[in-house]
């Protein structure tokens, strides 16, 4: 199917244009639905069943709920219809406890049907689609290949790296990702991506699956988070930006000293400071080479109006 004719924003409070946000009932999801609303679009929101919405704050008149299941073809085609946009997460049904790598076939299945179903949809303008730093930066320190010991937009994770040492969140992300990118080129479907750091969410918890491997990736300078406010901005940004192309690296903060080890220990665990590592509370403070870079991101979002609000 060919694409639909590019339909540019045109910044005008008056200009509803209606887009999908999928998996709105999530952290991330629920905070776009909230500023795409203020920002005088239409919002369908796509929430897993029987997971209830975060209350929006304002006016609702422009926003739809829909009960959706992201293996379900039929129900996502409903929630996208007459749509020319869609911001797509996954986030764990609360039904699936362990993030193992069943869940990197679940997001693979998932993705697929969210970008099939997009295909169908003749009004469908562009996707952003919601992937993570962890498809990016796990690989093998032996491999010779790698043109760069830095990490930006052109990596990807090793998939039989991330399967040797369990590292079930950048399997899944990787898998889902380069699934979504390769039926966006066969279908001709306009598609970004947002590589998001660890979200600053507060319900974070050290049992986050982002988190398998913290150690190794702090030492490697690429242990990097992302305020909700950033993300969701980041998010409006590429899609109201005709300019943009391919993967967009997205963080606005780098752990890479004991201090912000011990800052973002103290958010996950419980309020003692004692059950942290020794090595992580006393000593000289090193600081460890950044290694990831974010100058993409950085360099669309410089002109970027974050309050340009209905």
């Amino acid at each position: 199917m060919a694409p639909a004719p590019a339909v540019e924003y045109d910044g005008s409070s008056s200009c509803y244009k209606r887009v999908c946000v999928m998996d709105a009932g999530g952290t991330l999801g629920s905070a776009l639905v909230h500023t795409l609303l203020q920002r005088g679009y239409f919002v369908h929101a796509a929430i897993h069943t029987q997971v209830e919405m975060k209350p929006v704050i304002g006016d609702s008149k422009n926003l739809r709920v829909f009960e959706t299941d992201p293996l379900d073809y039929h129900s996502i085609v409903k929630a996208l219809e007459g749509c020319y946009g869609l911001f797509y997460s996954f986030e764990p049904p609360t039904d699936q406890p362990c993030y193992d790598e069943s869940m990197a076939e679940m997001e693979v299945r998932a993705a697929h049907n969210v970008l099939e179903a997009c295909a169908q949809i003749d009004t469908i303008d562009k996707i952003v689609f919601t992937s993570s730093v962890t498809a990016c930066i796990w690989r093998d320190p032996s491999d010779s290949t790698s043109s760069s010991p830095d990490v930006d937009e052109r990596n990807w994770s090793d998939v039989n790296f991330c399967k040797k040492f369990k590292l079930w969140h950048g399997l899944s992300k990787t898998l889902a990702e380069k699934t979504a990118w390769a039926l966006a080129m066969d279908r001709g479907l306009s598609m970004v991506s947002i590589n998001a750091g660890l979200l600053l969410s507060p319900d974070l918890t050290i049992t986050h699956p982002y988190l398998k491997g913290a150690a190794e990736m702090y030492e490697d300078g690429v242990f990097v988070t992302v305020d909700l406010k950033f993300l969701v901005d980041s998010h409006i940004c590429v899609f109201e930006d005709v300019s943009v192309y391919g993967r967009y690296l997205c963080f606005n903060h780098v752990i890479n000293c004991n201090e912000d080890a011990v800052k973002l220990a103290q958010i996950l665990l419980p309020p003692d400071v004692s059950s942290l590592p020794p090595s992580m509370t006393v000593g000289e403070s090193r600081l460890v080479p950044q290694r990831i870079s974010n100058k993409k991101i950085n360099k669309l979002l410089v002109d970027f109006d974050c309050n340009s609000y209905a």
